[in-house]
């Protein structure tokens, strides 16, 4: 089924539930998104579109299909295990940056110039 924001297709409940998962408690879920983020924010170049992506999530007027795609993109950011180990040199976030990459893309429109704004005063309080 497609939808406004032509992402063609729905979640597939196995998707959801993994979304669901990952992020059952949200506050713990931040609080790690941002001390992750803190940790390696000088050496990854896509931390400022990490936090506008997160600042998106935040923002009430964001529909709920754009927020859980970069949720769950985040939630990648944020896990443990990934398909490249993030403690490798040069490699370790290339895989990071290719899921977000690809979740941007899919609701570039979304993330507005305020978002990016509030991002950028973030990264600078980081």
């Amino acid at each position: 089924m497609s939808d406004s924001f032509g992402f063609g297709q729905r979640f597939t409940p196995d998707e959801m539930a993994s979304i669901r998962k990952s992020l059952r408690d949200e506050a713990r879920f931040g609080s790690e998104f941002i001390g992750r983020l803190k940790r390696v924010a000088k050496r990854i170049p896509f931390a400022e579109d990490l936090l506008a992506a997160w600042v998106c999530t935040r923002d009430p007027s964001t529909p709920r299909r754009v927020k859980l795609t970069l949720l769950a993109a985040l939630g990648y950011f944020v896990l443990p295990l990934d398909a490249i180990p993030d403690v490798m040199p040069l490699l370790g976030f290339t895989d990071d940056a290719a899921v977000i990459a690809a979740a941007l893309a899919a609701v570039a429109g979304s993330i507005t110039q305020q978002h990016r704004d509030k991002a950028k005063e973030m990264l600078a309080d980081l």
